[in-house]
């Protein structure tokens, strides 16, 4: 099997996820694009993950808007800053069908939750209608979440929540106006959702700018009896100072 797996480097040899120079290993960063993708890590939100530079106590932060409007889950974390090489792999991930991006992409996040969840957790992605999911061919939240539950060991349910209206573009709408056109679009699912029922949930999504569909889920979750819910994904959008 190793010398299988020496021939088929050989054949097809590692490549940057990002760029597509050659690397050492599957699924890996060269040092160049390693060093433009802004992981997250620090000071951050411990309730929506964007970064921070000061105002922590004992260690926990909290951003302004997080304080000022708290979500309703309890903590939150991404593994990238939405730019940059952030930005490219989330849209490769989503629109360009580079669905092996998960596979790296999961490790980072798990990493970025690791000491937060607990054994009985159970990873649920935000859901697509089915309308785009058949357009698309496949959720690519629900791919990060799969990766997530395996590198954390704990259980995966892809469908536990259910989008039942296909909800506008959410782009360049106010955080106001997007809770508008989510309200009541995402529920439990009604075959799958009694999983959620007294579960510890962590819901997943590629990317988190103004919480709004996090938001939508994590009600869901409340209303099938599930809690305490924390998020995680990929990319959290931040404004530009």
């Amino acid at each position: 099997m190793a010398q299988l797996q020496t021939a088929v480097s050989m054949i097809y040899p590692p490549r940057c996820t990002t760029c597509g120079d050659l690397v050492e290993s599957d699924f890996g960063l060269c040092g160049p694009c390693w060093r433009e993708t802004a992981f997250l890590g620090g000071a951050i939100c411990d309730a929506c993950g964007v970064p921070l530079t000061s105002g922590g106590k004992d260690g926990v932060f909290h951003c302004d808007t997080c304080m000022q409007d708290p979500p309703p889950w309890v903590q939150g974390r991404a593994a990238v800053i939405y730019r940059g090489n952030g930005r490219k792999l989330v849209l490769a991930l989503k629109h360009g069908d580079r669905q092996e991006l998960a596979r790296p992409a999961g490790v980072w996040m798990a990493n970025m939750v690791r000491n937060l969840v607990s054994k009985d957790t159970l990873v649920v992605p935000v859901p697509l209608h089915w309308s785009r999911l058949l357009r698309r061919r496949y959720n690519q939240s629900a791919l990060l979440g799969a990766e997530v539950a395996k590198n954390l060991g704990v259980s995966f349910c892809p469908d536990a929540l259910l989008r039942r209206v296909r909800t506008p573009s959410l782009e360049g709408l106010s955080h106001e106006a997007r809770m508008v056109a989510l309200e009541k679009a995402i529920t439990p699912h009604p075959k799958r959702g009694h999983r959620l029922d007294g579960k510890p949930i962590l819901l997943v999504d590629d990317v988190m700018t103004s919480g709004a569909t996090l938001k939508a889920c994590t009600n869901a979750c409340f209303d099938a009896g599930s809690g305490p819910v924390r998020i995680l994904t990929l990319a959290r959008a931040v404004k530009e100072a």
